[in-house]
């Protein structure tokens, strides 16, 4: 495992998220720190579910201390002042997706975490996560045709 190249994605995924920098480093950071703590998940050669896992469930703690239910709705990419119309329709299309949906996506294939890292991350088969990303991905072309989005 490129422990640099994982660590940029579990920061991505941590600052989807969260939308705080320096939370999502810090819950990035504390995710390593375990895994390294925990022998018996690298034994195992399962490092990457546990970072993921752990990570998710340290942002959903972040929540419940907060007192707030729900993780934000909202998607608020950094996009440069000048955005164009293409990457506002995009953050439409993904607004329109339900948290999982856009979770999911994410981590798929953008993180490109492997299918049984994250059937394991999410509670479920594989199976049924391959019906959830291509239900997802379904959903999201639904949203670009309705935004007038090429695909």
């Amino acid at each position: 495992m490129d422990i640099e190249e994982q660590y940029d994605k579990l920061y991505r995924f941590c600052w989807y998220k969260l939308r705080n920098r320096e939370l999502a480093e810090d819950i990035c950071q504390e995710s390593f720190l375990r895994l390294f703590q925990s022998d018996s998940y690298k034994a195992q050669g399962k490092a990457l579910q546990y970072l993921y896992t752990t990570a998710r469930n340290l942002c959903i703690d972040y929540y419940r201390k907060k007192k707030t239910e729900q993780l934000p709705d909202e998607l608020s990419y950094p996009f440069p002042e000048d955005e164009t119309i293409e990457s506002l329709s995009v953050k439409k299309a993904l607004s329109r997706l339900s948290e999982e949906e856009r979770e999911l996506l994410l981590l798929r294939y953008v993180n490109e975490v492997p299918v049984s890292a994250l059937a394991a991350v999410f509670g479920i088969s594989r199976f049924s996560l391959y019906r959830k990303a291509a239900k997802a991905v379904e959903n999201f072309r639904k949203a670009l045709r309705e935004e007038d989005i090429n695909e």
